[in-house]
């Protein structure tokens, strides 16, 4: 998703999804799958840092900023969590994802469905 003052970051998403369709097309007949995960807001450490950071910059709480900020753009309201981004990878790689390929994969909850 574009996102304003964002160009470079969103450029190299964007960018990240033409490369997975054309890698996708070299590589379909020698049975090689090329897929992008593309995951919504993940507490990781960057982002659990940017959460203080940006509660001072907009003078709201920590908890605003999650609700408010984060996930606001998130149906589900909740972070993707790691475990959620690793069974899809695994999925992929067994025979029941074997004709996907080319796809960009939104683990987002809800996010792109807007």
């Amino acid at each position: 998703m574009a996102s304003p003052f964002k160009s470079a970051y969103v450029a190299a998403k964007h960018g990240v999804a033409g490369l997975t369709k054309t890698v996708a097309l070299e590589a379909a007949e020698h049975r090689v799958t090329v897929n992008a995960i593309c995951p919504g807001y993940v507490l990781t450490p960057l982002v659990q840092n940017q959460i203080p950071e940006t509660a001072k910059a907009r003078v709201l709480t920590e908890e605003q900023v999650i609700k408010d900020v984060l996930l606001h753009a998130q149906p589900t309201r909740k972070f993707v969590t790691t475990e959620q981004i690793g069974s899809l990878a695994v999925f992929l790689c067994t025979g029941a994802g074997a004709s996907i390929t080319g796809a960009a994969l939104p683990i987002d909850g809800g996010w792109t469905a807007e």
